[in-house]
């Protein structure tokens, strides 16, 4: 299945409206506000962050949601504030926001799912967005460059905007699916301060939905990380407007739609990882001869959040034995007589030896933009692929600077 990336003409799904528009939240002028629309209505799925101190649009989202029973009409989002650690007010904020779209566009409130991100602690000035709102409503479009306008208006310190897309055949007809994502720090599983949104033109009911979207994010954005930080505000929503026809429940359209969903947030999570703040190297982490795909996706996340690891691939450094020396803090009963550490080509460690290997060609590998850590444990057959980044003077220096 071809992935169409940023630069790829997008497959877009039918039944979606997008606008944006600049309602003066960020301090540089730059679009801050975002609309999408599904003018019949659509089956939704989310997941949200797990931080104990979510913002006021997920808990306002997560009510609609369950008010909504599963359905929603629209999406709104704003980006420079992330209305978090903001009381009350912020929640209240969150939902005047939702019922003045509501009016706008002659639906219920519930039916609307707020979103925010940006700064922390800062009371969200929901008045700039009131006064915003009739110029969204009126910008809704159908097509590509709606949608890559959208995907704009979300971005914060994002160097680039992300965009994925595909399609399928079934007998019924074509399935198309699109999303748009936006991140670059506070990236870690469990979700991160990201934003995600995913259209589709399937027709699925919400529970069905719920379960393909968990799977999905389990194995892309569950599977990433920045710097460790989980955010306050992240949120993957999928929304299927059924305008193809096609059903979920068609025998082999869900594998189909499941591979496609798969996908696409394989490529916006990677596309995150890739613009992280300040990174240099994507890395693929491969763990290998792991008790359970979990226990691999464990232990990379460890290796993946050490900040001298991160730092010795900032440097080029083949420097594995911070990577060897974090295994030990896993808390799982690794044996240094079995493991197995590789980078790129290169077996650096094998079965409690060191391996004599080429220093500069190891360098050389490290000083590629992109590259990959093979680790293997030794214990049993399960495996996880993890992707991250090195950790840079520039971003010590964005997020030294980012609320000055």
């Amino acid at each position: 299945m071809k992935i169409h990336g940023p630069a790829d003409k997008v497959l877009l799904p039918a039944g979606f409206r997008f606008s944006f528009a600049t309602a003066g939240i960020k301090a540089s002028g730059k679009p801050d506000l975002a609309l999408a629309d599904a003018p019949a209505g659509a089956c939704a799925a989310a997941t949200f962050t797990l931080n104990r101190m979510a913002a006021a649009p997920v808990l306002a989202g997560k009510e609609h949601l369950k008010t909504g029973r599963g359905r929603l009409r629209a999406v709104i989002i704003n980006s420079g504030n992330a209305n978090c650690a903001t009381g009350a007010p912020g929640l209240r904020a969150a939902k005047d926001t939702c019922a003045a779209l509501a009016r706008a566009l002659k639906i219920n409130p519930s039916s609307v799912l707020p979103s925010s991100t940006g700064i922390i602690g800062v009371p969200l000035p929901v008045n700039k967005i009131l006064s915003a709102i009739p110029r969204l409503v009126a910008g809704l479009a159908q097509g590509e460059q709606a949608l890559r306008s959208f995907g704009k208006a979300i971005m914060t310190t994002d160097l680039t905007p992300k965009l994925a897309s595909a399609s399928f055949k079934t007998r019924a007809g074509t399935v198309s699916i699109a999303g748009v994502a936006k991140g670059s720090g506070m990236i870690h599983p469990n979700m991160a301060t990201m934003l995600v949104y995913i259209f589709c033109d399937i027709a699925a009911a919400p529970a069905a939905l719920r379960r393909q979207l968990k799977a999905a994010v389990e194995v892309s954005f569950n599977a990433i990380s920045v710097d460790g930080d989980t955010s306050t505000n992240d949120t993957v929503l999928l929304l299927a407007s059924g305008a193809s026809g096609v059903k979920l429940t068609i025998p082999g359209v869900a594998a189909q739609f499941a591979r496609a969903l798969r996908a696409v947030c394989a490529s916006l999570a990677e596309q995150v990882v890739r613009d992280g703040e300040g990174a240099g190297h994507l890395v693929r982490l491969r763990v290998e001869g792991a008790r359970s795909s979990a226990e691999a996706r464990r232990v990379a996340r460890a290796i993946a959040n050490s900040p001298l690891v991160k730092t010795s691939w900032a440097g080029c450094d083949p420097n594995w034995g911070r990577l060897f020396s974090t295994l030990g803090n896993t808390g799982i009963p690794v044996d240094p007589a079995r493991v197995r550490i590789s980078i790129g080509p290169h077996r650096v460690f094998d079965k409690g030896k060191v391996k004599a290997f080429d220093r500069a060609a190891a360098h050389a590998v490290l000083k590629r933009p992109e590259y990959v850590i093979t680790v293997g444990l030794g214990l049993a057959k399960a495996s996880a692929e993890f992707l991250t980044c090195d950790l840079t003077e520039e971003y010590i220096r964005i997020n030294a600077e980012y609320s000055t």
